[in-house]
């Protein structure tokens, strides 16, 4: 079971992260720069909520494995169907 302390910080990490995206689209690092980093934080973000506040981190490994797989296959298809409309 995870602290209150915990959430307390892994909250305040996403608040920055969020904030992160928001300046790399306040200020000019070209657009290329911004979407990376916005995608990159967006990863850091997305990990943070699946871990923490729906517990994958406490669960065993297998499930944290099919979490992944899926994602994979989430990508997969949003490749294939973005290649497919060019």
């Amino acid at each position: 079971m995870t602290s209150v302390k915990t959430y307390t910080i892994i909250y305040v990490i996403l608040l920055a992260l969020g904030t992160g995206k928001f300046l790399f689209f306040t200020f000019d690092f070209g657009y290329a720069t911004a979407m990376g980093g916005t995608m990159l934080l967006a990863v850091i973000k997305s990990l943070l909520i699946a871990g923490y506040y729906q517990h994958l981190v406490d669960e065993p490994r297998s499930i944290s494995y099919m979490m992944l797989v899926a994602v994979f296959m989430v990508f997969l298809l949003v490749i294939a169907a973005g290649y497919s409309i060019q």
